[in-house]
């Protein structure tokens, strides 16, 4: 019977970079893992365990060398390059370690900015002022990044990440370089619009400060899941 709750599913997921024996790297081997709405998950190991890669294959970011990624039912290996773009934008918002925020917009053109391709209107407008109330930046929607701390330029990313409201979030070490005041205001704001959204959070992090919020912890070493823990401590 099908899992409607389901909403990501890998099988036998793997990811070989180089050409020859010489120099082939196997980065991730044999992933299952399966993924439920609303959870929020860490993908937590040491650097060079296979997160990124791991995330990149999530969001389709990359193309696996064998097996299978289902994102909402689809299995997206057997979908050419030039549909992956509309299952990404209408599943999908990424938060990338380094922001990527454009330099010349504000913060609320920013977080509009994934909407450009579709055509912004009025109610999208209203829409990423909601998000940027939500995440606390509602006197800074006409500031740039330039102007910007570290952590209000994260939590600018955030909610260009829900502008599309997806089903899911994929946050690349999502705390890196942040103290710990703005980590964990960064990771509280999260969880609440994970509780409020029903939206699934996945962070590829080494941070231990995001264990007290996890619903579940995936650990990768040597590009395989070693472990797959639920949480009992998750923050409200």
């Amino acid at each position: 019977m099908k899992d409607n709750n389901l909403i990501i599913r890998t099988n036998n997921l793997s990811k070989t970079y180089g050409n020859n024996s010489k120099n082939e790297v196997q980065a991730l081997v044999d992933i299952d893992m399966e993924v439920r709405k609303g959870e929020f998950i860490s993908i937590m190991g040491p650097s060079g365990g296979g997160k990124t890669t791991l995330m990149n294959m999530l969001g389709m970011l990359d193309r696996p060398t064998g097996g299978e990624v289902e994102i909402a039912g689809i299995d997206t290996t057997k979908v050419r390059e030039q549909n992956l773009y509309r299952i990404r934008r209408e599943n999908i918002g990424f938060i990338f370690q380094k922001f990527y925020l454009i330099p010349t917009l504000d913060a609320l053109d920013n977080v509009l900015s994934p909407l450009l391709p579709v055509g912004i209107k009025k109610e999208d407008k209203k829409r990423a002022e909601e998000l940027l109330t939500e995440v606390g930046l509602e006197d800074r929607v006409d500031h740039k990044p330039g102007e910007l701390s570290g952590g209000q330029l994260q939590r600018v990313a955030v909610a260009r990440a829900l502008i599309m409201n997806p089903q899911i979030v994929l946050a690349d070490e999502p705390t890196a370089n942040l103290d710990s005041k703005n980590s964990h205001h960064i990771l509280q704001t999260m969880k609440n619009l994970n509780k409020e959204l029903n939206t699934t959070f996945i962070f590829a992090t080494h941070d231990e400060k995001v264990m007290k919020y996890l619903d579940r912890k995936v650990s990768l070493e040597d590009g395989q899941i070693v472990k797959d823990e639920t949480m009992t401590n998750s923050k409200n």
